[in-house]
């Protein structure tokens, strides 16, 4: 009886330590604040971005991606940055980078064995190879419509921390008077229209896939423009900017978690007749960070998640997917 009585705790402590384990959430950080309160992860965050060889003018560029406790994911790119210089069918070198015990970032390629380091406190990636110095400085680059004010005759939906009363679902961040995830508006009165709407990403090291800050912008409540932690990724059409299983954006416009991003969208509605009939498709372009990731795309039907195609207006829904994705700064303009 009690090895019976044994074996079934042992079961039930099988069974929670499974569930705990398919039920774990990788951790989420919402500001550098929150971040600067781990050392390491810290350490981490600040080498985690965008580096560019500017001073020999070899137009090398590099994304280092943060996966947690001292490991990244390194992308290089011979034309410049992804956007700059770089574009979607260009040559890429893919590598690993791992700090040593005396905390600096020892980086392998895979396919060239240079050398890079990146020096405790230098902030640089170095090397030398056939004669040529390399030397990648990080740098952060910003959206040219970042901060954009609403132009005149515009709707702000949300500004100063204020939602406006066009919102039927909106949650404030007090504290960064910012809107989280998972809101939507009414329906607008008007279509097509321009939409401007700044959001940022988590921080979420050791996330991946699908996992990583997910959220998604509906226009219309019907296509998705999806919004994840794609920094240092292909760009796929499930990945930020992408309409799920219907475009992948020109280049992956995505900047690292925790700063600032814009989508601007032209949107253009789908036509239908009187009986109902589709007679045109919607057409959308879009800039991310101010980069052309979609030009007049025509879409087939709507994306998954939400409404379904027709000929009445919705609104906005920016979408909940378990992140706390963040945004700011939203305004519309019927054109």
């Amino acid at each position: 009886m009690k090895k019976m009585m044994l074996m079934y705790v042992v079961l039930i402590l099988f069974s929670w330590n499974t569930v705990s384990a398919q039920n774990s959430k990788p951790a989420e950080y919402t500001s550098v604040a929150e971040v600067m309160r781990d050392e390491v992860l810290y350490r981490d965050f600040q080498i985690q971005g965008e580096y560019l060889d500017k001073e020999n003018g070899t137009g090398f560029g590099a994304n280092l991606v943060a996966e947690g406790n001292g490991q990244f994911r390194v992308i290089v790119f011979p034309n410049g940055l992804p956007g700059a210089g770089w574009n979607r069918y260009d040559e890429q070198i893919l590598g690993k980078a791992v700090l040593n015990d005396a905390g600096d970032l020892i980086v392998t390629l895979e396919e060239i064995p240079i050398p890079l380091t990146l020096k405790k406190g230098e902030g640089k990636l170095s090397t030398v190879f056939e004669d040529n110095i390399y030397s990648f400085t990080k740098l952060e680059r910003q959206s040219p419509t970042l901060g954009q004010s609403a132009p005149e005759g515009a709707i702000v939906l949300f500004a100063d921390g204020k939602a406006s009363d066009l919102f039927e679902q909106a949650v404030v961040n007090e504290e960064a008077r910012t809107l989280w995830s998972d809101a939507w508006t009414k329906p607008f009165e008007k279509r097509p229209y321009l939409l401007h709407v700044e959001f940022m990403l988590s921080y979420m090291p050791t996330a991946k896939g699908q996992n990583r800050a997910n959220s998604g912008v509906y226009i219309d409540e019907r296509y998705e423009c999806q919004i994840l932690d794609s920094f240092g990724l292909d760009g796929k059409n499930n990945e930020c900017g992408g309409f799920y299983q219907q475009a992948e954006p020109k280049v992956n416009g995505c900047f690292p978690p925790l700063q600032w991003q814009t989508y601007d969208i032209d949107y253009t509605p789908a036509v239908f007749d009187a009986d109902g009939k589709k007679t045109a498709n919607a057409i959308l372009t879009v800039k991310h960070n101010g980069i052309v990731i979609h030009d007049a795309i025509k879409l087939a039907k709507e994306t998954p998640g939400r409404k379904k195609e027709g000929s009445e207006a919705n609104g906005l829904y920016l979408q909940g997917h378990g992140n706390k994705v963040q945004y700011r700064n939203i305004w519309l303009k019927y054109q």
